[in-house]
């Protein structure tokens, strides 16, 4: 069941976009998620299998796994091919149907506190949320949209050269890899969702030959 008790150590997986939007569970035990009334996460719809995809806690974090299911699952955009550690702010899509994040419990986050700003984009780090002149941005980023932005706004008025928004989104590891294209699409996507709430001002600014800046200006 959703919202039951549980220690502000368990992680969290948060329903977003789908028929169990709003809802959220504690991951302090292993959690089936299908269609089959018996599981933990029950979603009732036909794209999504009898028993689709697990959430295991251990001793390294949450693993998730795809049960064999028809209409698969996906990570972070991806197909889901073998079992992953989660990380969080993570996504995970069940079919085509319902959207979760994956979310560290509080002890386990980050201690970072917010800049003391006074502009019209609030980013709150452990809660995962951004409100632009007051309005909450709904639904949630995903998790690298969310870091492109964090990245920005940890740094608002000054530019961020591509090649640390790349290492800061992707991590030094895959860094070498990101093509150009796959960074400009991220930016648009997040452009995009920024001016959906907010179309009077633009955040995201590109200095070129330069990089990018977060123009956060007061209200």
């Amino acid at each position: 069941m959703s919202d039951s008790p549980h220690s502000q150590d368990s992680p969290l997986l948060v329903a977003q976009v789908g028929p169990l939007r709003g809802e959220r569970w504690p991951i302090d035990r292993p959690l089936v998620i299908g269609r089959e009334r018996g599981c933990d996460v029950v979603i009732p719809d036909r794209q999504v299998s009898r028993y689709h995809a697990r959430l295991t806690p251990g001793a390294n974090g949450v693993i998730l796994e795809d049960l064999g299911s028809k209409n698969g699952t996906h990570y972070n955009g991806a197909p889901l091919t073998a079992p992953v550690v989660l990380q969080d702010g993570d996504t995970i899509h069940i079919a085509a149907t319902q959207e979760f994040q994956f979310l560290s419990s509080d002890a386990t986050m980050p201690l970072q506190s917010l800049p003391a700003r006074n502009g019209r984009l609030l980013l709150d780090i452990r809660a995962r949320q951004v409100w632009l002149n007051q309005t909450q941005l709904t639904p949630p980023l995903s998790a690298q949209q969310f870091q492109l932005l964090w990245t920005l706004y940890q740094n608002a008025g000054q530019v961020v050269t591509r090649e640390e928004l790349v290492a800061a989104v992707w991590g030094e590891d895959q860094a070498a890899g990101v093509t150009d294209q796959a960074l400009d699409a991220l930016i648009r996507r997040l452009r995009d969702r920024l001016a959906a709430v907010d179309p009077s001002h633009n955040y995201i600014v590109t200095v070129r030959g330069h990089g990018l800046l977060l123009d956060n200006a007061p209200q």
